[in-house]
This record gives structure tokens, sequence and C-alpha cells, in this order.
């Protein structure tokens, strides 16, 4: 995996991305969407962009980046610098939501995408293997999967036995939902799903956060499958943990409040009319 955390490889990423996307005339065949917090992933985001460039497969891919959050009266220069690269980049100021801010800043560009096949990630991702990643996704949502993900580890942990312990819980959690409840556990900085589906889902207030999504799908009789392979891993940040039992405990109180008010809950309302 690369190392070039805060390096700026411009002409590395405008080869790439002209390459990934090949002739732009016909529709890319796959669509990465990431929304781009302005006051701390402007520079992060390059680096899930220069693994995604790795990709050697026979797909056309556009990347398209939501930035985000930041003043009205002073967008961030990288959004002219990031569409000269080859981005297709949406500007936002403040994205209006109604749930997770994270969902509702990847809709806007799930919208712009003109491919049908749509992959999610964060800005802060890293990815194991683009290659193998990016054409198991394809393959699946093409032989007819609504969504498809893969497991998820943490990088840039701090050290300490509360980090290790929050880990292990939540694997756990994750694990039993997925292999014993049958609740899919789809995360927001690593899906593929089909862009009509999850506009419509979206629409229909069926999902306000992307936790929403995997049950979302599966209440509406859609095919979900999910990949544990460690070649098809993601990896996120975990450095905004402070790696304190303080932390540990106040985290648990409120994931148990989380999945109560946004999993539960939400999954138990009517669906709404069409």
């Amino acid at each position: 995996m690369m190392n070039i955390s805060a390096r700026k490889d411009y002409s590395q990423l405008r080869d790439g991305l002209k390459r990934l996307r090949g002739n732009p005339d016909p529709f890319p065949n796959a669509s990465v969407v990431i929304p781009v917090n302005a006051q701390k992933d402007l520079v992060n985001v390059l680096n899930v962009a220069l693994d995604i460039i790795e990709y050697r497969g026979n797909q056309s891919i556009e990347m398209i980046l939501v930035i985000n959050n930041y003043p009205s009266k002073s967008p961030p220069k990288e959004i002219e610098e990031y569409t000269k690269l080859g981005f297709e980049v949406l500007g936002i100021p403040k994205v209006a939501h109604h749930g997770g801010v994270a969902l509702a800043a990847r809709i806007p560009g799930i919208e712009l995408a003109r491919a049908e096949t749509v992959l999610l990630f964060d800005a802060d991702c890293r990815i194991l293997n683009p290659t193998a990643l990016i054409e198991w996704y394809f393959t699946e949502i093409e032989s007819g999967a609504d969504l498809a993900y893969t497991h998820v580890d943490y990088i840039d942990l701090p050290p300490g036995t509360s980090v290790k312990v929050r880990m292990l819980i939540h694997h756990f959690v994750r694990w039993f939902k997925r292999n014993i409840i049958g609740v899919p556990t789809s995360r927001g900085s690593n899906y593929a799903i089909k862009r009509e589906l999850i506009l419509d889902l979206y629409k229909r207030d069926r999902i306000s956060y992307d936790i929403h999504v995997g049950p979302a799908v599966k209440a509406g009789g859609g095919k979900i499958v999910y990949s544990g392979k460690k070649e098809l891993f993601v990896f996120t940040s975990g450095r905004f943990f402070a790696g304190s039992w303080k932390e540990l405990i106040t985290y648990l109180i409120w994931r148990i409040g989380y999945y109560n008010r946004n999993f539960i809950n939400h999954s138990n309302r009517p669906p709404t009319s069409q």
C-alpha cells in the first residue's frame, strides 16, 4: 500500500485519471463517488485517489468528488485544481441533510454519476488491491447484485488496550449482525450499489444514514453480496480516536443509542408511498 500522506502528486493523478476514464464520449462503466470535507480531507482524498488509479482492469471509471463544508464566499482552491486534474468536482458549501451528512453529501455525486454501477468510498480510505476490488464490485453488480460490500478495517489507530478492545467489539458486532441475525453491515466507507436504487431509496426517505442502506435493500427484496477476502479489504482511518477507556465507554453508550435511533426505529418505519 502506498505511503504518500499529504503529498500532492498531481502529474501521477492527471495521467491516471485520464487512463481510467478512457474515451470520454461513452458513459463510463463505473462511477466512484467520494464526499470530501473541506475542513479535514482535501489532502487526504489524494491518497485514496492514488490507490484507485492503480486499477489495471478493463472498465472505464469516472471519479467524482463532492467537496463540502466550507464558507460559501471562500471556496477552496482545490475545487478548481482537482477539476483541472480530471476529477468531476461538485462544490457544495453546506450540505442540506435530515440525517447523516456523509450520505447526504454522496447523493449529489451519485446524481451526477453517468454509470449505473456506483462505488462509494470515504476520503480517508485506503484500498489494498484496487484492481481486485473494482473488478469484484463491477462483476457482482453486473451479475445482478443490487448492493455489494467487503470487509473494512482500520489504519492510523492510536496504541493502547482500549483501542484493541474497541476494535474487537466493533468487528464482533458486525460479524454477529451479518452472520447470526442476517443484517447487512455495509458502511459508508466501502460499498457498491446500483445508482437508480440508492437514489430511489433516498428520495423515498428509506435511508438517511449509510447504515440504513443494507437493511433497506434487503427489505425491498434486493440481492446483497459480501466478501471478507483479504485482497478486497478497504481501510478507513482511526486518526480521531483518543485511545482512552473513557472514550471507549462513551463510544459504547453512544453506539447503543445510535443503533436504537437510526437502525431499529428506522427499520420499523412503514414504507412511504411511491
